[in-house]
């Protein structure tokens, strides 16, 4: 017998089970509703773009306050906006994207929206008893809406009062969740996760994201000087890096960043977050070192790819193909680096060599394509304490032309004992 059906999924019992493991991590309701509020801006700047809607003075921002009386948090946009029917679209359906509709309707847009599953807005229960949305869309003759939801499947949507563009999203804080009712703690939340947006984040009167991202930006219009004034506000305690790797790539798959190569210290072990990942500007996670080679699991650095969902796991980032790629993508680019810095400055890459070349040549043990590309780069210290290549060894001893020359060639290295390390 043969037969098609149709899972179902009750309702009555999918919002116990969003409460307690649609996230890790219950702050993450306030790096969603911030996310989805910077989304409904980069909606309406589109349709500015297209000349379907005409921009005011009011600046664009998301904004986030919070009342300890009412027990409440408010989270505010003044973007695109709903209709009536886009509400009972969008908040009716979970896991329905208006992301990915807008999307698909203007054909634009894909790498600034940051939203795609339409499950975030369903956060705001996992700390709320109760949540409500007022909303006025952007297009002309539209009735502001107010919808609430008290967690269970039934909703109730009704005209309001709202009379600007946007959206506001009220959450009546749980009891077990208070904590989130703190200026401190809306703020730490802020900073961690949405200090990157392209939108101003504010909470009171700052705003948690003033500057851009060290990425976005094009090498070529950079200084040492800011990649180390970066490095230093993200890493306050770390001494200046040695050197960085720009990252940029647009095919096969998306992704901008930075890795610094720290000054290591014993400490470095026990660090853990060296590694942070973000997807569209939004972090994700500060321990994701297994996106890079293993003998490089001290470097701290910056990944932004829009192809990494925002519930990413370290067990999903060790299985994904494309994660895999992106981690093939930064050991090309580390290797690169390695070989530009030994070419271009070869004094200065001298003295670093001395604190990195134990994990160069591990990661040249267990990666043959790094060993390959990194292979000019490697040097080896002489008797009187300066280094050399094995090219320049070969140059030096059997004539610029000697990879052409049949004879058979050897280099004999003696390593005396205050410089074991050499052979590590």
């Amino acid at each position: 017998m043969s037969e098609k059906g149709q899972i179902s999924i009750s309702a009555q019992n999918i919002f116990p089970i969003i409460k307690k493991w649609l996230y890790s991590e219950r702050e993450i309701f306030l790096r969603e509703l911030v996310s989805n509020g910077v989304d409904a801006i980069t909606k309406l700047k589109i349709l500015a773009g297209d000349g379907k809607v005409e921009l005011g003075e009011e600046p664009l921002q998301v904004k986030v306050t919070f009342s300890t009386d009412a027990k409440t948090i408010t989270v505010e946009d003044n973007g695109i906006g709903m209709t009536v029917e886009e509400v009972r679209k969008y908040l009716g359906q979970m896991a329905f994207s208006g992301a990915e509709e807008f999307i698909a309707q203007y054909q634009s847009g894909k790498d600034g929206i940051i939203g795609h599953f339409g499950l975030g807005f369903y956060s705001a229960f996992m700390v709320s008893r109760k949540v409500e949305v007022e909303s006025l869309s952007w297009q002309e003759g539209a009735q502001a809406v107010r919808w609430s939801c008290t967690g269970e499947p039934e909703y109730t949507v009704e005209e309001s009062t709202k009379a600007d563009r946007g959206t506001r999203i009220i959450l009546h804080v749980a009891d077990d969740d208070e904590e989130f009712l703190d200026s401190w703690k809306l703020r730490e939340i802020l900073r961690r996760y949405c200090r990157f947006l392209p939108v101003p984040i504010l909470i009171g009167d700052e705003v948690v994201n003033p500057e851009p991202p060290l990425w976005v930006s094009k090498p070529g219009d950079l200084k040492d000087e800011d990649y180390i004034a970066f490095y230093k506000k993200m890493f306050p305690a770390d001494d200046e890096p040695y050197f960085w790797v720009h990252v940029n790539a647009d095919f096969p798959f998306h992704l901008q960043g930075v890795l610094f190569f720290p000054r290591l210290n014993r400490q470095d072990d026990l660090r853990s977050d060296r590694m942070h990942l973000y997807c569209n500007r939004v972090f994700v996670s500060s321990e994701m070192n297994v996106l890079l080679p293993e003998a490089f699991q001290y470097i701290r650095g910056f990944i932004d790819s829009p192809d990494i969902p925002l519930n990413v796991s370290r067990s999903f980032l060790q299985q994904d193909a494309s994660v895999r790629k992106i981690a093939s993508h930064l050991s090309k680019k580390i290797a690169d680096r390695i070989v530009e810095l030994s070419t271009e400055r070869p004094e200065e890459y001298a003295k670093m060599w001395k604190e990195l070349h134990p994990y160069v040549k591990f990661a040249c043990m267990r990666d043959d394509k790094f060993a390959e590309r990194v292979s000019a780069a490697l040097i080896y210290e002489k008797s009187d304490g300066t280094f050399t290549s094995l090219e320049a060894v070969l140059r030096q001893k059997y004539g610029e032309d000697y990879a052409t020359d049949a004879t058979e060639k050897h280099i004999y290295y003696a390593v005396p004992g205050e410089t074991l390390r050499s052979l590590i």
